[in-house]
């Protein structure tokens, strides 16, 4: 009976094990997940569940019952500690070799450490696991304390907009000249930024942290440049991920930012796949490879990793989304922009009810939709059309979406 491996208890190897049942493969199906949880997904932790609309087991891919009735041993609590590509083992913390026949590795990322004199207060927290947000939970939800998050990315503005609606005052601290300034440049980021100070937020653009101060052991203000000093009763940091490829590493895989896999996400050795956030992936669409970080990845990969593991033809080329709660506004992203590439907006930017195009060579290579709803389809199509429009097309809400990829 063949063994199919999963190392790593998040979306993407919860949805291979679900995906290998599926299609009809009947082996042993082992999945590891380092966290003591049930696998689950990561968008509640900072978006439904810390805003307090979505019960904690929502986040669950599945309820606890589900892999005991689908015949797959999920391991809660087990780290993988080696691999033998070459003798297809897994070794792992409880002393136990487990052999394979396919492996898949899908093993995400960690949240990025702050590197500064007070890191190690008490106080100071982090945002990537189901523990982490309840415990930010519970320190957000009393309302009435003085938040610092250190980063104006996508966690930080998420974390920031729930602490400001329990009514905690808020400051962001960002290096960069605005918010989400690598993921959507200048002109988008400013429009992020007056979303928040609309709504209380100081946001400190253009600064970096310095130092967290405390008293006790416990953090009570965070030291900016220019010596300003902004008192803090919590600091959240959320500076970015960084992919956990030690095991890879280790095992002699190919790593450069990542896993690296071809475009069937098959790695350097030979029946090892990668999938998810740990991956960088050949991508047809873009003819580069690219690592993706975002919840559609996870929920498409791993099915995609698993068809592979089957030896299905696999070609894994889907368009990056994201998407985003702050306020009241609501966000869907597809495509990969770049910091080069030209912005062009049809709709009321003013008003938070627009479509962005990013453009590179005169083809949409990325759209993002703000309080505009059911255009994704048309969007992704434009991108991979590859089509170049005009931009009065792009930019005229007279003209359909849907007739813009020719």
């Amino acid at each position: 009976m063949a063994t199919h491996v999963i190392v790593g208890g998040g979306l993407a190897g919860a949805k291979a094990a679900e995906t290998l049942r599926a299609e009809g493969f009947d082996g042993r199906v082992v999945l590891i997940a380092a966290e003591a949880e049930v696998p689950y997904e990561r968008p509640p932790l900072s978006k439904g569940y810390l805003l307090g609309s979505a019960e904690r087991e929502k986040a669950r891919v599945h309820d606890a019952g589900w892999y005991g009735e689908h015949d797959v041993e999920l391991r809660t609590g087990v780290r993988a500690t080696g691999l033998d590509a070459a003798g297809h083992t897994v070794a792992l913390d409880t002393e136990e070799e487990l052999g394979y026949d396919r492996l898949l590795l899908a093993t995400g990322s960690s949240a990025r450490r702050l590197s500064l004199p007070g890191a190690d207060l008490d106080g100071v927290r982090y945002l990537r696991t189901l523990p982490d947000s309840d415990r930010l939970l519970a320190d957000l939800a009393g309302g009435g304390r003085r938040v610092v998050v250190v980063g104006g990315g996508w966690i930080g503005l998420e974390v920031g907009a729930a602490a400001r609606g329990y009514g905690n005052e808020v400051t962001v601290v960002e290096p960069q000249p605005t918010p989400l300034h690598a993921a959507l440049g200048p002109d988008m980021g400013e429009v992020f930024a007056g979303l928040h100070r609309e709504h209380g937020v100081d946001v400190r653009t253009g600064t970096g942290v310095r130092e967290l101060r405390g008293a006790g052991g416990r953090v009570t203000s965070v030291l900016v440049d220019g010596d300003a000093e902004v008192p803090a009763d919590l600091v959240v940091v959320g500076i970015g991920a960084v992919p956990n490829t030690e095991l890879a590493e280790a095992a002699g895989l190919e790593v450069d930012r990542g896993i690296v896999t071809d475009a069937a996400l098959r790695t350097s050795a030979p029946d090892v796949f990668a999938a998810g956030d740990v991956a960088s992936s050949f991508h047809p669409l873009y003819g580069r490879h690219v690592r993706v970080e975002h919840w559609a990845n996870a929920l498409n990969g791993g099915p995609a990793a698993a068809r592979s593991m089957l030896g299905q033809e696999v070609s894994y080329d889907r368009v990056p989304y994201f998407f985003t709660d702050q306020y009241d506004l609501g966000m869907e992203c597809s495509g990969l922009g770049g910091p080069d590439d030209a912005v062009v907006c049809r709709g009321d930017v003013g008003a938070r009810e627009f479509i962005a195009f990013w453009l590179s060579d005169g083809r949409v290579v990325a759209g993002m939709n703000v309080n505009v709803w059911d255009v994704t389809d048309p969007i992704q199509a434009l991108i991979r059309s590859g089509a170049r429009v005009p931009v009065e097309r792009l930019t005229d809400p007279a003209v359909p979406l849907e007739d813009l990829a020719g």
